[in-house]
């Protein structure tokens, strides 16, 4: 194998040093577009106009389809490979809706049109879909017929205004939910974007809204609503909250800080009678904290909150809450995954109350007498007792909604499982935006693998795995896949466990990508062992999807927790498993010339290291390296090469404590006296400066690089090597390759020109043999 001309030139362009072991944060394997597309694990969806304009995303596994909300438009996609037969609903804005909106300075581009914000289901045949409509929110029904059908209809005798169920602006954050007929909504509902509420909406009882004389949001940010019963009791469900706000400081402080919340009304809250007339009398809610602790019990706080994903683990059973946090610290950016407990989340709401004298004071624990029926409590069989039938919110006493109106946070925060994020990322090239998480049976237990959106258009696909005794989990980053061609942030994702499919929207459009693909990792068991996916095991002959069975089958590999082949795979060498035993390559090297010997190792996690034989010697040795041995991510760099280099050189890969020998390559350094015989010197070769300027040293300096380059045996490789340096636009003198640090970009005159002459000559040399090389 001869050393990579095009590596030689990445190289000295600028070269990346390896050393050490790879950070935990590196993938293990990284896929860009192309290679999602060619290998057919991910289908995009751009919409018959390149670009969607995407605000809402409904995934509809009872109906196997996809709903999208777009820039005046509704799509519908059935669940298939390639997105068969989409359905289209244009809805732009009504006639004189969208000069208003540019009259009132908004813009006509990306402001200026109805953006879908709301697609909830609302019957079995139907749609809610609420849009912007220009800065006047719209709602209307959407005909999507039954199971089996593929239509989509906007209902035109549906329309209605959507204030305070829709945002006005396009981008605003807004989380909805629709439970018995109502939406439920955190929003600013208001054209200036200050009013924020929650509201409900839709059914046959009156709206309810938050009381806007009461501080109970402050600048809010809403991610989620959903609805999480507490218990078997329907009449005790609630719709949770999930958002960030900007409050003062808690200390009583100058100032304003950042934190994120859960907080919870009842489904059946109907208001007070006298106090909170339609306003929400059960509205309560507490801190997410997110933290890291640190030495002197300081702590470091995740306190922007992205994202929110429930995984629900088995019916009947209370869902686990993933949340995505960000820091908003000037000192660095970060972002962490924290899970919490419902349980968790059910002691805080029972717990005391908060409450400070004035703005001025500390918050404490509210140590007076709370009032019956507990306020935040739904009317349900807990306050249906003898003598005292609270069967409504509108039958609780007045001392108890003055209470909840006056006391809506409590005192304890929620903290995470296990008192820490199960994952921590920092010094990220891009941010976190989106989660969701799959929990997957393997051969050694049971994983949550963690399906993080970027800014950038990519998905990053991790586990955090909790080991024995130790508090802090270690991060496995199993994959990097990029999405999107053109980098996009992504705001919209969601999984199909059923399909194994996770659907991955961004404003240009969305794709739905396999979960897994097994047989990427490679075709040897320690290959697959490595890769430590629970989704994937060696089946014998490949690696494979792993099924969990009742019975155990012997032929099944995979260890999650430590990705061991040496025990995994047994019966196989540690070193050249499945690949035969790697044969040795002879390479030329031209003493005082620079050499490259390339090692690409089969994981970018895999720690490299190289050792030397020398003939005289009795063991290898590993490779020192220096100035002048430079070793890079793409193999071994000899800046100047000595006739002491000679020997066999050896790159090997360590990941997990199993090693493998990637490639054997046998250097041979030509003297510098055997060439000065071997190649006459010829006059030098001078250019018009009109044309730019070349010196060319003797043919046989440049000669005798592309010589070490490709090797006797490789000669057909110089056509390669002469089209991307020379031909490429390089032009400059080829006698040196540590000239080539700086590459002009286009085609350099002088470059083609060169690169003919050299082409020519080696044309004419490709049938001599090395004998008749040395006669020359």
């Amino acid at each position: 194998m001869a050393p990579s001309a095009w590596a030689i030139c990445c190289l000295l362009g600028g070269l990346q040093l390896s050393g050490g072991s790879p950070g935990p944060g590196v993938p293990r394997l990284r896929l860009s577009y192309r290679d999602l597309l060619s290998a057919n694990r991910s289908a995009v969806f751009l919409g018959p106009r390149g670009s969607l304009g995407l605000r809402a995303m409904y995934l509809d596994e009872y109906r196997d389809r996809l709903f999208l909300g777009g820039r005046d438009a509704l799509y519908s996609l059935r669940l298939g490979q390639a997105w068969p037969d989409p359905r289209e609903v244009l809805w732009p804005p009504r006639p004189g809706q969208r000069e208003e909106c540019v009259r009132k300075g908004r813009d006509p581009v990306t402001e200026c049109a109805n953006f879908v914000r709301v697609l909830q289901p609302h019957n079995r045949t139907h749609l809610l879909a609420c849009g912007t409509g220009a800065f006047q929110p719209t709602c209307a029904l959407i005909t999507v017929g039954h199971r089996g059908e593929h239509v989509l209809h906007l209902e035109p005798s549906s329309l209605e205004s959507g204030r305070g169920r829709c945002p006005h602006e396009p981008s605003r954050p807004f989380a909805s939910t629709f439970v018995g007929g109502e939406l439920y909504t955190g929003l600013t509902a208001d054209f200036l974007g200050r009013e924020a509420m929650i509201f409900r909406s839709g059914g046959p009882r009156p709206a309810l809204r938050s009381d806007s004389d009461q501080s109970l949001l402050h600048d809010p940010r809403f991610i989620m609503a959903a609805r999480i019963p507490d218990n078997s009791d329907h009449a005790d469900d609630k719709v949770y909250f999930f958002f960030s706000e900007t409050v003062p400081s808690p200390d009583g402080g100058p100032g304003r800080v950042t934190v994120s919340r859960v907080g919870r009304v009842c489904v059946n809250d109907a208001g007070g009678q006298r106090v909170l007339v339609n306003r929400w009398s059960s509205f309560l809610k507490a801190r997410l904290l997110c933290s890291v602790p640190g030495p002197g019990g300081a702590e470091t706080h995740f306190d922007q909150l992205e994202d929110v994903f429930l995984l629900w683990p088995k019916a009947g059973k209370s869902p686990e809450v993933h949340a995505l946090f960000s820091t908003v610290s000037a000192v660095f950016r970060g972002f962490a995954v924290c899970v919490y407990h419902m349980a968790d989340i059910w002691e805080v709401f029972n717990g005391p109350f908060a409450h400070r004298d004035g703005p001025q004071h500390q918050w404490g624990p509210f140590g007076g007498k709370v009032p019956f029926p507990r306020p935040g409590v739904c009317p349900s069989k807990m306050t249906a007792q003898p003598g005292r039938p609270f069967g409504s919110t509108k039958d609780y006493p007045d001392e108890v909604l003055q209470f909840a109106r006056t006391h809506p946070l409590m005192f304890r925060p929620v903290r995470p499982r296990r008192g820490r994020p199960v994952l921590v990322k920092t010094h990220l090239a891009q941010q976190l935006r989106q989660i969701v998480v799959d929990r997957v049976e393997a051969e050694d237990g049971t994983y949550d693998v963690i399906f993080l959106g970027t800014d950038s258009g990519s998905v990053l696909k991790v586990m955090a795995l909790q080991a024995g005794g130790s508090a802090e989990p270690e991060e496995v980053v199993l994959e990097e896949l990029q999405v999107f061609k053109v980098p996009a942030p992504i705001t919209e994702m969601e999984i199909s466990v059923k399909r194994q499919m996770l659907y991955v929207g961004s404003q240009l459009g969305v794709a739905q990508l396999r979960l897994h693909q097994c047989e990427t990792y490679g075709s040897a068991c320690a290959e697959c062992c490595l890769a430590r996916d629970p989704y994937c095991a060696w089946d014998g002959t490949s690696c494979t999807r792993y099924r969990p069975s009742p019975g155990k089958r012997r032929f099944r590999r995979q260890d999650i927790r430590h990705g061991n082949p040496a025990l995994q795979c047994l019966g196989q060498s540690r070193e050249d498993e499945a690949w035969g035993l790697v044969a040795t390559t002879t390479v030329y090297g031209t003493e005082h010339n620079s050499t490259f010997l390339e090692c690409l190792p089969r994981s970018p996690q895999a720690a490299v290291r190289w050792f030397l034989q020398r003939p005289e010697d009795g063991g290898p040795d590993q490779v020192k390296t220096d100035e002048r041995v430079v070793q890079t991510e793409q193999g071994l760099l000899f800046r100047r090469l000595s006739r002491l280099d000679a020997g066999t050189y050896t790159c090997t890969t360590l990941e997990h404590g199993f090693s493998q020998t990637i490639v054997r390559l046998a250097l041979e350094v030509i003297l510098a006296t055997q060439l000065d015989s071997l190649f006459p010197r010829e006059p030098r070769v001078e250019q018009s400066p009109a044309r730019g300027s070349l010196a060319s040293s003797p043919p046989k300096a440049w000669y005798k690089d592309i010589l070490q380059l490709t090797g006797f045996a490789n000669l057909p490789r110089v056509d390669e090597y002469c089209e991307r340096v020379w031909c490429g636009g390089l032009g400059e003198r080829p006698g040196s390759f540590r000239s080539r640090g700086k590459q002009a970009k286009g085609k350099s005159w002088a470059g083609l020109e060169l690169g003919k002459k050299v082409k020519s000559r080696v044309q004419a040399e490709r049938n001599r043999t090395p004998r008749e090389v040395e006669a020359m």
